[in-house]
């Protein structure tokens, strides 16, 4: 199932490899799922930063690694984006601070507040000595992945075959395993990563900056699965 170029079909929808076309839809799904799959943009309003730090790698730079689903008319509504080697991927944070540097969002209505929020909550962990420092380079589970679906491609089995579809392709290349990382509240993301044969691994930092509507702090919550 996940040999380049192959198409699998869901009922009406078909999982393919992501191309160039689909970069556009992307990154708009990559921004209106990027709270746990609904909209971020009562707390983040600036889509292109948002999408360049959590897609813009994918799409840019591996993207023989990513997948998409495609509804019957062409629309793009889903994504999974993998990365085989997670040493050569960009970290979301060092893309942020880039359009700090270069576009002013620490000081740009809709996302002042979450930078600076993320900056006290930082100062505040350390002090509290709730930072987690660690890396997952571990060369156990070297890939990684992101999947998201806009609300018509679910519960259709369109998360599951992309799923696959990366899987099958890591274990075509002998790669050990792959992990994964989402929030330790978002427990339908757990439970479906659980069906698809990952496991909770690590601490459950707190996330900076990032809240739930009700204005709790969230935390992190990596998964991994051996191929091997």
């Amino acid at each position: 199932m996940g040999e380049q170029g192959k198409i699998v079909h869901v009922g009406d929808l078909a999982v393919r490899p992501y191309e160039a076309k689909d970069r556009a839809s992307v990154r708009y799904i990559c921004y209106v799922t990027g709270y746990m799959g609904e909209p971020i943009d009562w707390q983040w309003r600036d889509a292109k930063s948002l999408a360049d730090a959590f897609s813009g790698y994918y799409t840019d730079r591996e993207p023989e690694s990513s997948f998409v689903v495609e509804a019957k008319d062409g629309e793009v509504i889903g994504y999974l984006l993998g990365c085989k080697d997670s040493t050569r991927a960009w970290a979301p944070e060092r893309v942020v601070i880039r359009h700090v540097f270069t576009r002013g969002i620490a000081f740009m209505p809709g996302t002042a507040g979450f930078i600076w929020r993320s900056a006290r909550d930082i100062v505040a962990d350390s002090v509290m000595r709730r930072l987690d420092h660690s890396t997952l380079f571990d060369p156990r589970w070297p890939a990684h992945l992101h999947i998201d679906l806009l609300p018509e491609a679910r519960g259709k089995g369109a998360g599951a075959a992309l799923m696959r579809c990366w899987l099958d392709t890591l274990r075509a290349e002998n790669i050990p395993g792959c992990h994964l990382g989402t929030l330790a509240e978002n427990h339908a993301a757990i439970a479906f990563f659980e069906s698809m044969g990952f496991r909770k691994i690590g601490k459950q930092p707190p996330v900076p900056g990032l809240r739930s509507r009700d204005g709790k702090r969230l935390h992190g919550q990596l998964m991994a699965q051996d191929l091997a």
